[in-house]
């Protein structure tokens, strides 16, 4: 199996370069790739800050990717708890973040507003050190 980038993720969401989207898109199909969970942080990021994606569409593309047959993804429970809480209102940086500490008692935090955003979600309860 290989693993794949962000660029590759973004080129089959985007078609900002039909080339390189036809080439991502045939390569994805084509094979199981590997998403590891720290690319699909970063493809969020570029979603939302590059190509200027509101919170909604951003995880709507996420989900189907992540939903390919093709795609293994790391830590697929807690990347999909995270689109849950983001399309809740929650930053999707800190709902992965919660989502991945699930197995912790707590997640220890100076943010008061990821504290607040968890509580309303139900997620990892924040507290501060």
């Amino acid at each position: 199996m290989l693993a794949i980038d962000t660029n590759v993720v973004v080129r089959c969401l985007v078609d900002e370069d039909p080339e390189q989207c036809r080439r991502a898109r045939s390569f994805v199909s084509a094979q199981a790739v590997f998403l590891p969970i720290t690319v699909l942080l970063e493809t969020e990021w570029v979603l939302r800050g590059v190509f200027g994606f509101e919170r909604n569409n951003t995880v709507a593309a996420l989900r189907k990717f992540v939903s390919l047959p093709t795609v293994v993804l790391e830590a697929g429970y807690a990347a999909l708890d995270a689109c849950d809480w983001a399309e809740r209102g929650m930053d999707f940086a800190d709902a992965l973040h919660l989502a991945s500490s699930a197995h912790c008692d707590a997640f220890v935090s100076f943010d008061k507003g990821l504290a607040k955003a968890a509580g309303k979600v139900g997620g990892v309860k924040v507290r501060a050190p």
